[in-house]
C-alpha cells in the first residue's frame, strides 16, 4: 500500500512538478511585473515623452531608438489601455522615488492598537488612580483602550458594583476619550471601549 501511494505522488524532478510551479511562478509575477526596454511586445503603443509631451502611437523599435537617443529607458507605464502606454524615463531614478514615496507613507501612517486595562468590583483608590493613568497614557499616544473589569465568585450577583467603576473610569477620562462601545458583559467580564477623542 505504501508502495503505491510513494508511485502516484509526482517527484521533484518529474515533468509534471516542473511545469506546475514554472506555471504558478509565472502568474505570480505578472501581477507585479513592469516592463521596460525589449520586455514590451505589444505593438504598437503610445508613448509619452520624459517631459511628459504625447509623442504618439507608434511601434515599440521606434519608441525604444528614441529613448536610448535620450539615455533613458522605455517603461510600459498602463500595460492595459488599448494600445499600451509607454513612457520614456529613467527607471532607475523612478524606482528609487517609488521606494522613498512608500517609505515616507509607511512612516507616516499611524497604527492604532488596542490596550487593555483590567479592574476590579473591589477596587482600592491607589490602584483605581494608577491603571486610569495608564489608561490616559495610551489615549493620548492615539490607541484606544479596552476597560475590563473581571468579576470572582460571589461577585458576579452584583453588577452594579461593576457598572459602577465602569461609568467611573468613563468620567475620569471623560476630557481625553469617548466611549466607543458601551459597557456589556461577556461571561464573568464586562468590556468598554473606549477612543480618543
Amino acid at each position: 500500500m505504501r508502495a503505491l501511494s510513494a508511485a502516484r505522488t509526482p517527484k521533484r524532478g518529474s515533468a509534471f512538478f516542473v511545469s506546475f510551479f514554472s506555471r504558478v511562478d509565472r502568474i505570480q509575477d505578472t501581477t507585479k511585473r513592469v516592463r521596460v526596454n525589449k520586455q514590451i511586445r505589444i505593438s504598437p503603443i503610445r508613448v509619452i515623452a520624459a517631459d511628459g509631451a504625447q509623442l504618439g502611437i507608434m511601434d515599440v523599435e521606434t519608441a525604444l531608438a528614441a529613448a536610448i537617443d535620450q539615455g533613458l529607458d522605455l517603461v510600459e507605464v498602463a500595460p492595459m489601455a488599448r494600445p499600451p502606454v509607454a513612457r520614456i524615463m529613467d527607471y532607475g531614478k523612478f524606482k528609487f522615488e517609488q521606494a522613498k514615496m512608500a517609505r515616507q507613507a509607511k512612516k507616516k501612517q499611524h497604527v492604532i492598537h488596542l490596550k487593555e486595562v483590567k479592574y476590579r468590583p473591589g477596587i482600592e483608590e491607589h490602584d483605581f488612580m494608577t491603571k486610569t493613568r495608564h489608561a490616559r497614557e495610551f489615549l493620548n499616544e492615539g490607541n484606544k483602550v479596552k476597560v475590563t473589569l473581571m468579576f470572582r465568585g460571589r461577585q458576579i450577583a452584583h453588577p452594579e458594583l461593576g457598572r459602577l467603576v465602569v461609568n467611573r473610569v468613563a468620567q475620569e477620562l471623560a476630557d481625553v476619550a469617548k466611549i466607543e462601545a458601551d459597557p456589556k458583559f461577556e461571561g464573568k467580564f464586562m468590556t468598554m471601549i473606549l477612543a480618543p477623542k
